[in-house]
């Protein structure tokens, strides 16, 4: 049966999920506070609405950019609804917990959905989606998922579904750095960098963030389908998270976090996060 989706961020998974959600005959609501945003939504067939309307949906899910936005999302949620509320974003699990019980003293439910891949990959229905917490906001939630992805793990309590999500995107984000590097030794050794790439990507070396990210770097085009500032945010937390959890000293998180201060400083932050390979390239050569 068709639904009615609230989503609030219409960013680039925002976009993506309302993009699914109205191919498979849902209705889709939709908010951010870019107005152009809004009217990207509009053009898409979906409603742009105001944040009141939005929890008039059948089923709500949150693309916000950080966890601090999430919980403003739930700060004006009617209370007493018993309306199910999906977080999509990369946000801090142990505050995720505390925004839970928030959501539950207000008759709500939260539950994860947090999306391990790009927005293309939500666009085709491939990305992976953690999902996490109260079974029954789940289940509901299931209601709808397939017209996002039929990838989807159901990963245990509340707050494991980003927990998932930043161990992955640490490999994810070092892979994406390992890439880069390879590329710009290459070049420095006088390899052209695209039969390099065709040559490694046949080799042990091959990863799905190299055959994705490689010719985006090679072509130099970096064009967002996930942003540096995205990363480096993601990359903040897994090294807060890390030392909250008695493991202060990640050396390879905080290195990558060395080359995406280079890149927001250089006004890379906009940028595709394969944009690594400039700052990477920069930094090679100080």
């Amino acid at each position: 049966m068709a639904k009615t989706v609230g989503i609030f961020g219409l960013g680039l998974i925002g976009m993506a999920l309302a993009e699914r959600l109205l191919a498979a005959g849902h209705n889709v609501t939709g908010f951010d506070i870019d107005a152009k945003r809004a009217a990207l939504l509009d053009e898409m067939g979906g409603k742009p609405a105001d944040a009141p309307a939005i929890w008039q949906s059948d089923i709500i899910l949150s693309a916000v950019f950080s966890t601090d936005q999430l919980a403003d999302v739930i700060a004006v949620a009617p209370e007493g609804t018993g309306k199910t509320i999906v977080t999509m974003s990369t946000c801090d699990p142990d505050q995720i917990a505390v925004l839970e019980k928030t959501a539950r003293d207000r008759m709500l439910v939260l539950v994860e959905a947090p999306i391990s891949g790009t927005s293309l990959q939500v666009q085709q229905g491939t990305a992976l989606l953690l999902l996490a917490g109260d079974p029954k906001g789940l289940d509901a939630f299931e209601e709808i998922a397939d017209a996002i992805s039929p990838n989807r793990e159901r990963v245990g309590a509340i707050g494991n579904g980003n927990k998932t999500k930043l161990a992955i995107n640490c490999v994810l984000g070092l892979n994406r750095a390992a890439v880069a590097e390879g590329l710009v030794f290459a070049e420095a050794l006088g390899l052209d960098p695209a039969t390099y790439l065709q040559t490694a990507l046949r080799s042990a070396a091959r990863s799905d963030v190299m055959a994705a990210k490689g010719p985006m770097m090679v072509a130099q085009d970096f064009t967002p389908l996930g942003r540096i500032a995205q990363s480096q945010k993601d990359f903040k937390l897994i090294r807060e998270m890390a030392a909250r959890n008695g493991h202060g000293k990640m050396p390879m998180v905080n290195r990558y976090l060395e080359v995406m201060e280079n890149a927001e400083q250089s006004g890379d932050s906009d940028l595709d996060n394969s944009a690594v390979f400039l700052a990477v390239s920069r930094m090679a050569k100080d």
